[in-house]
């Protein structure tokens, strides 16, 4: 018997494809990058300035307000998106570079970039 291949899955293959996207994506204190993190319950935003590494804003669902809703994970999602838009505008950043960290632009990272896109930040 031979050795199996073992299928392109699981953590090593996502952070395969989120090196792919950071090759080409990049944030700046004007246009910092909206990277994005899912779990299987939960998920968080950010506004990263790489030029000096500092995070700028940041959203989760696992905040106070959001924790306790009882809307499915890709409503609050949506309701991520918002809130780190808001913060974004109160610190003055009106658009953004989307870093979808190796997941699919589907389903709940979907609705965290509608939610930020309706409530002003373009990207």
């Amino acid at each position: 018997m031979g050795t199996r291949r073992r299928r392109n899955t699981g953590f090593a293959a996502r952070k395969r494809r989120h090196a792919r996207v950071r090759k080409r994506v990049s944030g700046t204190a004007e246009q910092p990058r909206l990277a994005v993190f899912r779990s299987n319950t939960h998920i968080y935003a950010q506004l990263i300035d790489d030029v000096s590494g500092q995070t700028l804003a940041a959203a989760s669902d696992l905040e106070k307000d959001l924790r306790g809703s009882s809307e499915n994970k890709t409503a609050r999602a949506g309701a991520v998106g918002a809130r780190v838009a808001e913060r974004a505008k109160d610190a003055g950043i009106t658009s953004v570079i989307f870093d979808r960290g190796g997941f699919r632009y589907h389903g709940r990272v979907k609705a965290l970039a509608d939610g930020a896109r309706d409530s002003g930040l373009s990207f």
